[in-house]
């Protein structure tokens, strides 16, 4: 029987710090290859931390990142690029670029010193523009959308990058519950296309509905890993949330709906 394959983006021993403050400690995480990976965790556990690591966007202290088995820092920025496309929380608009100029700067990656734009660039951004539905704003400037609008854009400009991974730190942020539901489906719209999609979300529902594969932290580690419908329990969510709760079916994707424990009980109906 052949040995199971590594997959391609994992992280081994990781210590996480900025500067001086530690965020995490002997973090070992490995992303299923093809899966719609979702982090999930308490406010400041350390989520977006490891996923910037994961993204070589900050250099463990100890520890290593591998990408497809080389260690990722030492591979160059435009192979990774090329290999792994983010999506940050925070992203800054240049002052009166389109729609359609700014999801074309993920073909950066592509571009070579003797070869610039080209018909396969051009293929890539209409068909990311197209897959987010973003085609009829191509001219439109970007600081005059809507939250949900922009974002869009910002994943057609990494969907652009045409790389087989893609990391998205807190996406939903931001948006109402319409244009929540409206990204995270287009997220498994692009996972069942064949993408391995990395998201850290804060909604455990939500996470729960969309995720194949669930790393949990609190307190700068992970507390478990898998798939949600196998490791989502009442126990769990009282140790990483300190959460009372019950959980069941969700009735529309038969995945775990957490129900927090009212603080006034529903009286028993009398026969």
């Amino acid at each position: 029987m052949a040995a199971p394959t590594a997959p391609r983006l994992s992280g081994t021993s990781l210590t996480l710090a900025y500067d001086q403050r530690v965020v995490a400690t002997d973090l070992t995480v490995a992303i299923p290859d093809e899966s719609f990976t979702v982090i999930i965790g308490p406010n400041a556990c350390g989520k977006s931390t490891l996923l910037r690591a994961l993204a070589r966007m900050l250099k463990p202290r100890t520890g290593a990142v591998h990408l497809d088995g080389s260690v990722i820092t030492s591979l160059p920025s435009k192979e990774v690029a090329r290999r792994l496309g983010l999506l940050p929380q925070s992203s800054i608009v240049p002052d009166g670029i389109t729609v359609a100029d700014l999801v074309a700067r993920g073909r950066y990656p592509h571009q070579r010193l003797m070869r610039q734009w080209s018909r396969a660039d051009e293929t890539a951004v209409a068909e990311a523009m197209r897959a987010t539905d973003v085609a009829e704003l191509a001219d439109r400037i970007v600081d005059e959308l809507s939250g949900g609008q922009r974002q869009r854009v910002w994943l057609a400009m990494a969907l652009a990058q045409e790389t087989p991974i893609l990391l998205l730190d807190e996406p939903t942020t931001f948006l109402d519950i319409s244009h929540q539901i409206e990204v995270l489906d287009l997220c498994a719209d692009l996972h069942e296309a064949g993408r391995t999609m990395v998201a850290v979300l804060h909604d455990l529902n939500q996470a729960c509905r969309y995720a194949t594969h669930l790393i949990v932290m609190r307190d700068g580690a992970v507390v478990a890993q898998g798939d949600p419908g196998e490791i989502v329990t009442p126990e769990l969510v009282r140790e990483v949330f300190d959460l009372r709760c019950e959980i069941i079916q969700d009735p529309q994707s038969g995945t775990p709906l957490i129900v927090p424990e009212s603080r006034r009980r529903v009286p028993a109906r009398s026969a």
